[in-house]
Formats: structure tokens, sequence, C-alpha cells
């Protein structure tokens, strides 16, 4: 019995990249469509379910960065930025506009399948465990389950992997944990990226939980800690 192939989208104003990055994946049983551009790629999310999107943040008209946070307004399709711009303040933004991973050109085609694969992942098991309770630490309830965050009663977006990081934090109450420990516990064993992913990830989080976001706390010379 075929497995029905997985839907990924390409938005990149560069043709000869968006061909390369096709070759990749459809060797690994994707199916590709192309947008040269956001306007292009929400044309094609009219028309076709799409299951996880690769962006470029350099275009013309809708660059990356808005194309994302305008998506988010109305949908949760995984997206995968990879673009040329690699500075910290990038790699902060992109997350914060709701991307949920980010990688830098040049790349490893090996890693962005590998990073395909672990979204789509953490997505369907998102999707498919859709139920259970609240659990509260102080202003924050976290349903583990329905991978859903609420701060003072109100919903909080996240993205995949910075829900990870949030549930375990809370699993690690009032533990200090160096960036090795939470890039092993959140990224896992096999995961190529440095640690300063780690304080990426944290900055976001912070952001987007508000003044709860105060509650992770910097542990000097060891980490990172949750107390509440």
């Amino acid at each position: 019995m075929m497995t029905e192939k997985k839907k990924v989208m390409i938005v990149d104003d560069e043709e000869d990249m968006r061909n390369l990055i096709q070759m990749y994946v459809e060797r690994d049983n994707f199916e590709t469509y192309h947008a040269s551009d956001g306007n292009d790629a929400f044309n094609i999310l009219d028309k076709t379910n799409i299951d996880i999107i690769i962006l470029d943040v350099m275009m013309p008209d809708i660059d990356g960065f808005t194309f994302c946070e305008k998506l988010r307004q109305t949908s949760n399709i995984p997206i995968i930025f990879l673009t040329a711009r690699g500075d910290e303040w990038d790699r902060v933004y992109g997350l914060k506009m709701g991307a949920d991973d980010y990688i830098v050109k040049p790349f490893s085609p090996s890693e962005l399948i590998a990073r395909i694969d672990a979204v789509l992942r953490r997505t369907n098991q998102g999707r498919h465990n859709d139920e259970g309770l609240f659990v509260k630490y102080g202003s924050l309830e976290i349903n583990e389950k329905g991978r859903k965050v609420r701060v003072n009663g109100s919903s909080i977006g996240l993205t995949l992997k910075e829900f990870d990081l949030l549930l375990f934090f809370c699993k690690h109450l009032g533990q200090a944990l160096s960036r090795e420990q939470l890039l092993e516990g959140v990224w896992g064993f096999d995961y190529k990226g440095g640690v300063r992913t780690v304080d990426t990830h944290i900055k976001t989080l912070r952001i987007k939980l508000g003044g709860f976001g105060d509650s992770i706390t910097t542990v000097w010379g060891i980490g990172y800690k949750l107390e509440v």
C-alpha cells in the first residue's frame, strides 16, 4: 500500500534555488509546489493542502517574515525558514513570527530533509493529541496532550519547538539546566546545531509569554531555570 506523499511548498524568488530544493526533497518522496513570492504562495494555499513550507526571507512584495506573520493569523502549517540571513536577530525574529525552524544557506541537503521530517513528526503528534487537562504553574496553564498554553487565561501561540522547550522546563521546575541539557532534552541527541539555538528559542519564548516569561531566569555559569 503506497503512502500519500507529503506536500512541500518552496517559496523563494530564485528559480535555481527552488529547483535545487525540489531535487533534494523529491528524492525523499515529497511532492513539491513552487512560489516565487508571498502572493504566489497565498494563491497556492487557497487551492492546495500544503503540509510544510520552506520559506526564504528576502523576496519582493511580501518578504518571508511578513508572509509568516500573516499566515500565522489563520494557519498553523509548519514553516522552515531557509535563507542567507543568518544574524541572530534574524533568527530570533523569524521564530518570533511563528516559524518552526530556521536554516541558514548554504545548507546541507541531508540536514534539510532531517529538519523537515522532525517538524512534520512533531506537527502530526500535536494534531492527533488534542485532548487533555491543563496543568497550572502559577499563571501558566499547559496542556501537554493538546499542546496548548494559556497565561492568565489567554491562549499563547507557540511553535512546536517553543512548546517542547517550555514543557521541558515545567517538568524540571526549579532545576538549573545547562544549555547542553536543554539541547539534548528538547532537540535530541542527533541534533547538529549549537547551543546558541537554545538562547534564541528562550528569547522568543520569554517574549511570547509576556510577564510570565520573566519566570525563565538565567543561571550564570550554568544555563536557565523556570521558577514559579
